[in-house]
């Protein structure tokens, strides 16, 4: 156990250093300029120079990706060129917000998908799985921006049970979830139904069949939790996508997370702001994978970590 969660820890950090220099990289060969956007468009060329070489964006890509890389070791992601902040500290004032509304969509994903996946397997072949399935489909197709308008403009104009946008009570963190859990649901359903179908299909399914267990018995007690497996990896993925892809849910809700500030970096070339939130995104899905095969075996037995 303990040579494997040290195999995959010095895994993840070598993830994590290419998610830094592939970044870096992109960034670096970016066509706008953000020492432009720093000066504005009457500063004089001696300005502009002054600020690239305080900077340090005069220096060659490798020098300039080593003086990050050896800050971002000491804990120090960099300071914002817009905001004059430390991006550690915007970053952390943002993620309770998109932490709370991370926790929201995966709870709410799972309970639609996994409810019709399963509801899809037992009823194999007739009117409600196709049903079902369209519906996973239309959820997995739809963009997310056309959804939360249309809950937006449903459950929050239309009806008022919901405000329009914000933070701060529950009330605000239901649309923006829903928004995002309708995505998911789409594929856990899909892939609840197949792994669910597969092992209704195994011969101890139908030796607790033939000793005449309850309906319920069988696909709750031995046939859910083995169904669910897939399940647990795909919860650990969502964990990253989650963190960083939330950027139209946040701007369409006004939910102040770190997607939100991701997408005002964008907007203004903020590098150091791109950076640090790209490589805590990549850290969320390294964590989520790795907890998730952790996990995994505590569930189910015969799994072991090799």
């Amino acid at each position: 156990m303990i040579a494997y969660l040290g195999r995959r820890v010095i895994q993840s950090l070598l993830i994590l250093l290419g998610v830094s220099l592939i970044t870096f990289a992109l960034l670096y060969l970016l066509p706008a300029d953000p020492v432009q956007q720093i000066a504005g468009r009457s500063a004089t060329p001696e300005t502009v120079e002054n600020i690239r070489r305080q900077l340090g964006l005069d220096q060659p890509f490798f020098i300039q990706y080593w003086h990050y890389l050896t800050s971002l070791l000491s804990g120090d992601l960099g300071r914002s060129y817009i905001q004059r902040s430390e991006v550690t500290e915007l970053i952390i004032s943002r993620l309770p917000a998109s932490l709370l509304l991370m926790v929201g969509a995966i709870l709410c994903e799972l309970a639609i998908g996994l409810t019709m996946g399963l509801l899809a397997a037992v009823r194999r072949g007739t009117a409600t799985d196709q049903t079902l399935m369209v519906a996973s489909f239309v959820g997995v197709s739809a963009p997310q921006f056309v959804v939360g308008l249309l809950l937006l403009y449903v459950f929050a104009v239309r009806l008022g049970w919901f405000p329009i946008g914000g933070y701060g009570t529950w009330r605000h963190l239901v649309l923006p979830s829903l928004t995002m859990g309708i995505l998911g649901a789409g594929w856990y359903a899909r892939m609840m139904r197949s792994s669910m179908i597969d092992v209704l299909r195994q011969d101890y399914m139908r030796t607790a069949r033939a000793k005449g267990l309850a309906r319920g018995a069988i696909i709750f007690r031995h046939a859910l939790p083995n169904a669910i497996l897939p399940v647990i990896a795909m919860i650990g993925i969502d964990i990253g996508i989650f963190m960083g892809g939330i950027v139209v849910v946040e701007s369409v809700f006004g939910w102040p997370g770190i997607g939100q500030l991701a997408w005002q970096a964008i907007q203004r070339v903020d590098i150091p702001i791109i950076m640090g939130v790209t490589l805590v995104s990549a850290f969320a899905i390294v964590l989520g994978n790795l907890l998730a095969d952790t996990v995994a075996p505590f569930i189910d037995p015969r799994i072991k970590l090799r």
